[in-house]
């Protein structure tokens, strides 16, 4: 991988689970990294916040912070990178959902702003099962409630979305105009997946999948806005009728070696006491 010396990344969502893995990988691969997030005076909301952080940048990573299919994302990621290649900033990466068609516009948007553009469509992250709302779910409940049926993805371990992401920005024009898609290396029903958390954290844990529907409905009784309800059933009912049950190379392809297993990825963050109640 060839790396430019002196090179400023703009990492949008850099105190996020994804935006600060790609922040430290950066910084790890001797990249200068600008955080784009509130705490450093960046909104999504505010255009004016923009050029600021973007001015005198190389690249940048984008990711929104709603779904990347949602409406929001289009119109604010197609904004964003038409201004980021007006202020000289060319060399854009955005983080996609793999097999999600509604972000078909969001990654058209990008593609029509003249940028030198990268897609990473990455699988469902292993580190949902480790940080977010799910988390808490399994940590507090002993139980996982989710629209996953009997589907198997596979799970990508987010420090490898990071790693392709930082090569994609730093490797010359290796990866203009592609989509990389990444995954984990084999296969898991989401009911696999809870039970080697349970192994791993020493205690009983159980998956309940329900359909979609019902799942909206508990969404929306913790409180989550009805646009954001129809979105997320919208997205679950594509995302997980099995069309993303394969394997993809991207992270072979791009780092030369295989993608992280989620057996050592349930077994590191049992050990940090992320399930212990």
């Amino acid at each position: 991988m060839t790396q430019k010396s002196g090179m400023t990344v703009v990492v949008t969502g850099a105190s996020g689970r994804t935006g600060s893995r790609v922040a430290r990988a950066a910084r790890a691969a001797g990249l200068e990294v600008r955080a784009a997030s509130r705490a450093g005076g960046f909104d999504w909301a505010d255009r004016a916040t923009w050029a600021p952080t973007l001015r005198g940048a190389d690249a940048a990573y984008l990711v929104h912070p709603g779904d990347v299919g949602s409406p929001a994302a289009t119109r604010g990621v197609g904004l964003l990178a038409h201004e980021a290649v007006a202020l000289g900033v060319r060399r854009l990466v955005l983080l996609s959902a793999r097999g999600e068609v509604q972000a078909r516009p969001t990654e058209e948007a990008l593609r029509e702003s003249g940028a030198d553009w990268t897609v990473v469509r990455s699988a469902w992250f292993m580190q949902n099962f480790s940080e977010g709302p799910l988390v808490e779910e399994l940590r507090l409940g002993g139980e996982l409630v989710f629209p996953g049926g009997a589907v198997r993805e596979p799970f990508v371990d987010l420090r490898d979305v990071a790693d392709v992401v930082v090569a994609a920005l730093t490797t010359g024009d290796r990866y203009v105009g592609l989509g990389i898609d990444v995954t984990g290396p084999r296969l898991l029903t989401f009911g696999e997946a809870v039970a080697e958390v349970a192994k791993a954290a020493g205690r009983e844990l159980t998956y309940r999948p329900v359909p979609t529907e019902e799942y909206g409905a508990r969404l929306a009784g913790f409180g989550e806005p009805p646009e954001v309800v129809e979105l997320l059933v919208d997205v679950f009912e594509t995302l997980l009728d099995g069309r993303n049950a394969h394997l993809s190379d991207g992270v072979r392809q791009v780092l030369g070696r295989e993608p992280r297993d989620f057996t050592a990825f349930a077994t590191e963050a049992a050990a940090a006491g992320t399930w212990t109640p």
